[in-house]
């Protein structure tokens, strides 16, 4: 988990991410769409490749790189707790659906009365 955090810390490697989702992607066509050298962009595809976030395979003379999102099972889980709701959160909408639930009631009382009178 701690190898997927630090290799998603950097912009760059994000950005990497999110390219590789709509499919595989050579080297080169990853570097050409930033402003840095390509071996700059070689070491943040290590540093992906190395974390489990990417597979690379060797495709003629090209190097293709696809994502494999597995990887983000782990830490997904691990913070799954710090977006759930809170439980003021769970009981304000406990109240809420009370209030609905009373309201309901009364207009359904008044309406009985109104048809009775």
């Amino acid at each position: 988990m701690d190898e997927v955090a630090a290799a998603i810390a950097d912009p760059v490697r994000r950005q990497i991410l999110v390219m590789l989702r709509g499919g595989r992607l050579s080297a080169g066509q990853i570097a050409g769409r930033f402003p840095i050298s390509r071996p700059a962009v070689s070491r943040h595809l290590r540093v992906l490749r190395q974390s489990g976030l990417v597979r690379d395979e060797l495709v003629g003379r090209q190097r293709l790189y696809e994502l494999d999102a597995g990887r983000f099972t782990e830490l997904a889980a691990w913070l799954a707790p710090f977006l759930q709701p809170s439980d003021w959160e769970h009981r304000l909408d406990a109240l809420e659906t009370e209030v609905y639930r009373t309201r309901r009631e009364r207009r359904a009382a008044d309406q009985t009365k109104e048809n009775t009178a």
